[in-house]
């Protein structure tokens, strides 16, 4: 069963003017379930633009773009919005976290957002600490955590949702290499779980992690 499916997915900005960019041209790919993915490319090969499409967070200007079954393409904001909290989990490069919130606030807001009950979501918040095994900091406020346990807490709350893909846009490119390999061995044990993880990445020795590459180069998948 594929998770991502993209079809004849195009993106160009300023469409129609002399300035226009072609940042996407014709992207065919799949994803299956629990596939440990890393998209591959050089500055301006179109893998952010392509994360940004399949994340939900843009609109492709013409192709169709399938998560889980729902062609997103056909979304409104409102309803990419929707998408996106249900079904999808984010990791960034600089982490996003609340830096007023301690860690594992952190880890509930999307459950907030959600409207899960107060309960409920500091119970599950607590078991996704012990995953990615912060347990022990978890009233930590970003600035007390390090980068490595900050990338760590962003993988607990990308998870607060049970998202269907959780899609880490160069997750190491902060960090040291230590911290970093920590953080690919608990996305490696979080795909070993059944989960489905795509990384945006350039390094090489981060790709090679993956299960499945997808090269990128001017748009294209090559």
């Amino acid at each position: 069963m594929d998770v991502v499916r993209c079809e004849n997915v195009w993106k160009i900005f300023n469409h129609g003017t002399p300035s226009e960019v072609k940042a996407l041209q014709g992207v065919n790919m799949k994803i299956e379930k629990g596939d440990f993915v890393s998209i591959m490319g050089p500055s301006g090969s179109g893998k952010s633009t392509l994360l940004n499409c399949i994340g939900s967070l843009d609109k492709p200007t013409k192709g169709r773009i399938f998560i889980d079954g729902k062609d997103i393409s056909k979304l409104d904001e409102n309803g990419l919005a929707d998408f996106r909290r249900n079904k999808i989990g984010f990791v960034f490069q600089f982490f996003n976290l609340i830096p007023g919130l301690t860690a594992i606030q952190n880890v509930e807001l999307p459950m907030v957002f959600k409207g899960i009950p107060q309960e409920e979501r500091r119970k599950r918040a607590e078991d996704l600490m012990k995953k990615v095994e912060l347990e022990k900091r978890m009233d930590s406020k970003p600035s007390q955590l390090s980068g490595g346990e900050s990338q760590r807490v962003a993988i607990a709350r990308a998870l607060a949702n049970d998202p269907v893909v959780i899609f880490a846009d160069e997750p190491t490119g902060n960090l040291d290499s230590k911290s970093g390999k920590n953080v690919i061995e608990i996305l490696k044990k979080l795909n070993k779980d059944n989960k489905t993880i795509v990384i945006i990445t350039h390094d090489q020795s981060i790709s090679n992690q993956a299960n499945k590459i997808i090269k990128m180069r001017d748009g294209k998948v090559c």
